[in-house]
């Protein structure tokens, strides 16, 4: 199936277009294609860059400016990631950091292995059910919750970048800190995403000092886009960490600076300790991995619900032909919507954490239970009503369904080396800016709020309650589709619970639909998770609100800000796009 034979398709896709103006780095003169949250370019400002010998897409040109660095002196993907993520830290500071946390997937091509890392937050050895609750007992509201030490967990991503430098690095560990404490000390050019988002979160992030002197000037206004912002603190951490590994970060000054600020909040104090940074580690786990057609789908597993619940909707949706009904179709956007609204109800009743509570997680993707759900989807009709299946589980209890929050600040990116190993990282400090705290120039996680704030309803326990040592549950979805047993995209998004939506999308429009990887990222965000189909403001998506209300549907359109970095392998061929509604940028040789 081509792209030409879908027109609405392509109107779809531009309806994307937006005027913006092109914003200058000044000290690269070139463009940096930075957006507003709210705004979408298109297909005239992100077109698929492809290459042979490597490529790394992520959302912040000055990130992927540093992982091709890396690149470019021989490194391999994991050396590469490490630099990557050291420069979102600090150009991106609202999405992800050293202060959080991140799920890796990895494939190795030498061993022919495809593994994951879980470098999830942990909540504190000191917790208990009642951390989010008032003293009667009912939930904190959302930001009473997050802001401040109470909501933050013990961060992942230093000790997610050492442990997997140490087993598959090629460069040396502190060369991979050079390009982020030499951006970190010289300054990076705010964009007007970061600017803007610091001006709408401008009473939370002027609560404390030390984001209060970081993100404002002395009079109180905001940081403008265009400014140059340097983070001398966060060039010295990075030097400590440079120097002496993730002991640095993980005891000495470091963990008790980070110990002191969480747990001297003013009026929202946490309990986190050095004992929970010092006993802090990485879990290798097993891909999750759904067939869909002729590939496999495999991600991370618990903690996260993403790889679970993409490959539910994917398993679902293999049972109709949505290459033959194509994307003019309004039913084939009744069956995303209703496939993925029957995996979050199962993800709201089953999934969390499996360490510390047993979950069905074979049945829920058992073929005969998918295929029992996907009879549920043969009317023409919206669901009237969804309720979590009984998949096959040798355990008796059964959960209460979840009401945790997941909000969407994150971040995607995706890199292929000269060997072909494969690294798809979505990585995290939660709610944008997380909880507000700065230690030593970086932010900490609200991780903690990715937990149910209730820990029981009708006496019936939630899976993802809070417990002492847990991983909150997670939507990131870091994917890498397999083909013939060797790796064909690395793909993931930012997005909170929305991400799900965002990567199955992509994935219908490029496997089903035929659409290359850009156009595929491109369509408009049309999600549908508990019952209300989300349609994305401003996009083409709007004009098929009659139509699904006319199935029965409850529209909402919003704001749907996916960051989708996707990068497809075609033996020596490259091909790789970045989301026009973020800042991203591809790069490749």
């Amino acid at each position: 199936m081509e792209w030409n034979k879908h027109p609405l398709a392509v109107l779809l896709a531009a309806s994307l277009l937006s005027p913006l103006a092109q914003a200058k780095d000044p000290q690269t003169g070139q463009s940096t294609d930075q957006v507003a949250p709210e705004a979408s370019t298109g297909l005239s400002q992100q077109q698929l860059i492809t290459g042979s010998e490597w490529m790394i897409a992520t959302a912040n040109p000055y990130a992927s400016q540093a992982g091709a660095e890396i690149l470019k002196q021989g490194g391999n993907a994991i050396d590469a990631m490490v630099a990557t993520q050291l420069v979102l830290g600090l150009t991106e500071p609202q999405s992800s950091g050293i202060g959080g946390g991140a799920f890796l997937v990895y494939w190795d091509a030498e061993q022919e292995k495809l593994t994951t890392f879980d470098g999830r937050e942990t909540a504190p050895l000191a917790v208990t059910p009642r951390l989010f609750q008032a003293s009667d007992g009912t939930p904190l509201a959302f930001y009473d919750a997050v802001v401040g030490g109470r909501s933050v967990g013990t961060p992942g991503t230093v000790k997610l970048m050492w442990h997997t430098h140490q087993k598959l690095g090629k460069l040396a560990w502190r060369e991979l800190f050079q390009p982020a404490i030499k951006l970190a000390k010289n300054g990076f050019t705010v964009s007007p995403r970061l600017a803007k988002l610091i001006d709408q979160d401008r009473e939370r992030l002027q609560r404390w000092s030390s984001t209060r002197a970081y993100f404002f000037h002395e009079d109180g206004k905001p940081l403008q886009a265009g400014e140059t912002l340097t983070n001398p603190a966060y060039a010295d951490t990075l030097r400590r960490i440079a120097e002496h590994g993730a002991s640095a970060f993980y005891q000495g000054d470091i963990a008790k600076d980070i110990v002191d600020t969480v747990r001297n909040a003013e009026g929202n104090p946490g309990v986190l300790s050095v004992m929970d940074l010092a006993t802090y580690r990485v879990k290798e786990r097993k891909p999750i991995c759904a067939p869909y057609r002729q590939y496999q789908v495999c991600g991370m597993g618990p903690p996260s619900s993403g790889a679970l619940t993409l490959g539910q909707i994917l398993g679902m949706l293999s049972h109709y032909p949505l290459d033959k009904m194509g994307p003019e179709d309004v039913h084939s956007w009744r069956l995303l919507g209703d496939a993925s609204r029957l995996a979050f109800a199962d993800r709201g009743q089953y999934m969390a954490d499996s360490d510390y509570v047993p979950m069905p997680t074979q049945g829920l993707l058992a073929q005969d239970y998918l295929e029992q759900r996907a009879t549920l989807l043969k009317g023409d009709k919206a669901l009237a009503s969804v309720a979590p299946g009984q998949p096959a589980w040798t355990h008796a209890m059964r959960y209460a369904p979840d009401e945790s929050l997941e909000l969407p600040s994150t971040s995607h990116f995706s890199i292929v080396d000269r060997d072909r190993n494969v690294v798809s990282i979505t990585t995290t400090i939660e709610n944008g800016f997380g909880s507000r705290l700065m230690v030593r120039g970086f932010l900490l996680n609200n991780e903690l709020t990715d937990f149910s704030f209730r820990s029981h309803a009708d006496g019936q326990p939630i899976a993802n309650r809070i417990e002492p040592g847990k991983r909150p549950r997670s939507s990131m979805a870091p994917t890498i589709v397999m083909k013939d047993n060797q790796p064909l995209l690395a793909i993931g998004s930012p997005g909170g619970s929305q991400i799900i939506g965002y990567v199955a999308k992509t994935l219908v429009g490029h496997l089903d639909w035929d659409l290359d990887l850009q156009q595929a990222i491109n369509l408009p965000n049309m999600n549908n998770r508990f019952g209300a189909f989300e349609l994305e403001q401003g996009t083409g998506a709007e004009q098929w609100a009659p139509k699904l209300e006319q199935l029965g549907f409850e529209i909402k359109v919003k704001d749907l800000n996916s960051g989708v970095q996707a990068i497809r392998i075609d033996g020596k061929r490259l091909s790789g796009a970045a989301d026009p509604r973020r800042e991203g940028e591809v790069l490749a040789q």
